[in-house]
């Protein structure tokens, strides 16, 4: 049986996080794929609390870039993943990877729809829908915009149930 590839969007403080954690509880063997960076002090406080949200029963993997090599190389057994989240992860490789590594920006996201075109088990992926709002004033703001708007839509497309929250309420959209 081919394993589930969930996506969870919405807006910020939509309730995104704790549905996709909710929703990974009914699995037995759980890993939290964390892709925050602890820049300053207030991102570490964020974390920390994320972590004090999600208790115990995750084993969790940091990895803020090369999402496709940490899902394709978890143990064996574990029955979900949930990444959290995918627009950190797209400003982790515009940080990392800026002009003239546009380049190796499509060929990380390139690399994650291969893992999660068969993934190993169970996937959750969780990103902000960022398509809603006005459009940004500068260069790199809609240049993010595009790229996370972009992940969002090619991940969407071959996840097996795709899911919108508005105010902590979830709409199944596929």
């Amino acid at each position: 049986m081919m394993a589930d590839v969930v996506f969870v969007t919405g807006g910020a403080r939509s309730g995104k996080s704790a549905f996709a954690l909710k929703y990974a509880q009914s699995f037995e063997k759980r890993v939290f794929l964390a892709t925050a960076e602890p820049f300053d002090h207030e991102m570490q406080d964020r974390i920390d609390r994320h972590r004090l949200e999600r208790g115990e029963g995750f084993v969790t993997v940091e990895e803020p870039l090369y999402l496709d090599r940490a899902i394709g190389n978890l143990p064996s057994g574990i029955d979900v993943v949930l990444v959290d989240c995918l627009t950190v992860w797209a400003g982790n490789l515009m940080y990392r990877f800026e002009s003239p590594g546009e380049k190796e920006i499509d060929r990380r996201i390139e690399a994650l729809l291969d893992v999660l075109s068969k993934p190993p088990c169970n996937v959750i992926l969780v990103s902000n829908e960022v398509g809603m709002g006005i459009v940004p004033e500068n260069a790199m703001a809609r240049k993010f915009r595009d790229i996370a708007g972009g992940v969002n839509q090619k991940v969407a497309a071959l996840s097996s149930q795709a899911w919108l929250l508005c105010s902590g309420l979830p709409l199944r959209l596929k």
